[in-house]
């Protein structure tokens, strides 16, 4: 037989012989066993296993994952699919960025913010002194510079300020509330001034207005014995020709003529007006501790001489035969004290000035329990209505308890009422035939107290609704808060031109309002030169429309038979003052935009947590 056999694997196989000794073969056998008792991974149990059909096969690849073991064909087709998905995403989102996109536009605003944005432009148009660069109001300038320090008994700088209405004269009693509104509109609805893009214009007009008032006393004192009530005059003696703000007829720009400065040494009135607009305003500025800090200490100084019995006397700032007797005559302080202490209140949190406001002696004199034709009526001359819609607030909210709940309970009653009264179902008020509640029963220059009840319906609503409160009764009758929003919104679209003349009141707003508004700065070209105080009664008596657009100003008004005559010798029907405007900028915010809207916490920003005092025991039992 040959030495050489065949090979299974293809090659010759060599018998030969082995040459190995026992020892070396004794050494391979325990190498063997130490080989044979290690662990063995499963591949390498699976070469061991594998019978001899199974070594021609070709062997698989795994990846190891730590804790799984994968095939490395799937494993790499899984890796290149998402890494392809990946790509394909990348491409996509690069096409979708390359393509431009065309955003819808935003939804136009509404008639009431369109209405709000040309309304606080009147104030532009009113400001004194020396003008922000960005006052956009091309025809007016800096005037009445001069203001305080032309006053050879006063000499101190008086100038700044706001016009009352179409002359030159400052009033002091009717800028304040002004500003006390502005301000409590600023408080409730700033989100919807900064939606409108105005809380800054706002914010400055309050400014405005309150760095004036701070310059008509000594705001830095503790005390003090005086204030300013009005610069400038509006006496018309008959037959006088003495140069004054009602007499002449000239751009302010212009003045040259003396601008007497009217002091009071008694007027609660007028300082518990001007304390509620400093406080007010304190609330609005509360970002700007130093600025807030100072309004406050003002509004306390002059609350304080407000308060001070021995400086009361007459208790008004208006004595008979005076300019303010005239255009803004007070009929008592009592309101002021309430309108006054209640800001004071929310300012401070200071419960003296609570216990003060809802001292029942106080509110009657103030004519909380009356049933005079003007009760409800809220205006420059009767704060009481804005007063107790703000206790209300303060009950709904908060409630204090006692001792304070049962006055504010009656405070909030009467407010239900006041609501009530606007519903033409009562007939508290006569209406115009296009629906105009007559507020001031049917006498000149009814849109002011019109803009001011639209305001009070729309904030007294809002706050209902914040408190989770569908509605309120007017006697055994349920009324809901849409009602109420309703009145709101049929006086101010009234105003805004829904009317049978189809005549908007706001100047500038809509295609068919006054174009001869009583106004002297309006009603003169701004190029001309010096026209002297005569120089502009041709202006005055003119029967073209004024060359000068003083846009967002509210007019006086139709009659009460809707009638309006667009004459700008006619102020009963075509002059615009601070505090309609006012009015009217508080109840357009109120009802622009979606939703409430309301602030609920900056207006009680100071005012500490209420925890209320138990009553008092019953008296002891006696048999």
């Amino acid at each position: 037989m040959s030495m050489y056999g065949r090979d299974p694997w293809g090659g010759p196989l060599e018998i030969c012989h082995d040459s190995a000794t026992d020892d070396d073969r004794s050494r391979n056998m325990d190498l063997d066993r130490a080989a044979l008792s290690r662990t063995l991974d499963e591949t390498q149990q699976s070469w061991l296993l594998a019978g001899p059909g199974d070594q021609g096969r070709k062997k698989k690849r795994y990846v190891d994952l730590g804790c799984l073991l994968v095939s490395r064909k799937i494993f790499l087709w899984t890796v290149g699919v998402l890494v392809a998905a990946a790509a394909l995403a990348g491409v996509a989102a690069g096409i979708a960025k390359a393509i431009p996109r065309h955003h819808s536009p935003p939804p136009p605003p509404d008639q009431y913010t369109v209405a709000l944005r040309k309304a606080l432009l009147f104030f532009n148009a009113q400001k004194s002194g020396k003008l922000p660069k960005h006052n956009n109001v091309p025809w007016r300038g800096d005037s009445c510079l001069k203001d305080g320090r032309s006053d050879q008994s006063f000499r101190r700088d008086l100038s700044g300020g706001y016009y009352d209405a179409g002359d030159a004269v400052k009033f002091n009693f009717p800028a304040a509330f002004s500003m006390t509104l502005l301000s409590w509109s600023v408080i409730e609805y700033s989100a919807k001034y900064e939606a409108a893009g105005e809380l800054g214009h706002v914010r400055d007009t309050v400014k405005w207005g309150a760095d004036y008032l701070l310059k008509t006393f000594n705001s830095t004192a503790d005390t003090i014995d005086r204030l300013v009530a009005q610069v400038g005059s509006a006496a018309t003696a008959p037959g006088s020709t003495q140069p004054n703000d009602q007499y002449c007829w000239m751009r302010p720009e212009e003045i040259d003529y003396p601008r007497p400065v009217v002091e009071c040494h008694s007027c609660p009135d007028l300082a518990g007006e001007m304390a509620a607009a400093l406080a007010a305003a304190s609330i609005v500025f509360k970002d700007n501790r130093a600025y807030s800090h100072k309004l406050l200490h003002g509004a306390t100084t002059v609350w304080n001489f407000a308060s001070d019995r021995n400086k009361r006397g007459s208790g008004s700032y208006s004595p008979r035969g005076s300019d303010a007797a005239k255009f803004y005559n007070s009929t008592n302080y009592f309101d002021e004290a309430v309108w006054g202490g209640t800001w004071m209140y929310l300012a401070t949190g200071n419960s003296s000035y609570l216990q003060r406001v809802t001292d029942p002696k106080l509110a009657k004199k103030a004519g909380a329990f009356s049933d005079c034709p003007n009760y409800g009526v809220f205006s420059w001359n009767n704060k009481l209505p804005g007063a107790q819609v703000l206790l209300s607030r303060l009950r709904l909210f908060l409630s204090p308890g006692y001792p304070y709940e049962e006055m504010l309970r009656t405070f909030h009653n009467q407010t239900s009422i006041i609501m009530c009264s606007y519903l033409p179902v009562f007939k508290s008020f006569n209406r115009t035939k296009g629906g105009l509640i007559q507020l001031n029963h049917g006498m000149p220059q009814p849109l002011q107290y019109v803009a001011n009840a639209a305001f009070l319906a729309s904030v007294f609503s809002d706050y209902l609704e914040a408190a989770d409160t569908p509605g309120w009764y007017c006697g055994p009758h349920f009324y809901s808060i849409e009602v109420l929003r309703s009145f709101a919104r049929t006086q101010i679209e009234y105003i805004l031109g829904k009317n049978h003349l189809k005549m908007s009141y706001v100047v500038g707003y809509g295609k068919h309002y006054p174009t001869h508004v009583h106004h002297r700065g309006a009603s003169i070209p701004k190029k001309g030169g010096h026209r002297g105080c005569t120089g502009g009664w041709h202006w005055r008596d003119s029967k073209k429309a004024n060359p000068n657009i003083i846009n967002g100003a509210m007019v006086a008004g139709p009659d009460r038979h809707d009638g309006f005559k667009d004459a700008r010798k006619n102020r009963n029907y075509t002059e615009a003052t601070l505090a309609g405007n006012a009015g009217l900028v508080a109840a357009l915010v109120a009802l622009s935009g979606e939703g409430h809207g309301l602030d609920k916490n900056t207006m009680f920003s100071a005012v500490p947590p209420m925890f209320p005092s138990p009553p008092p025991p019953p008296a002891p039992w006696k048999p």
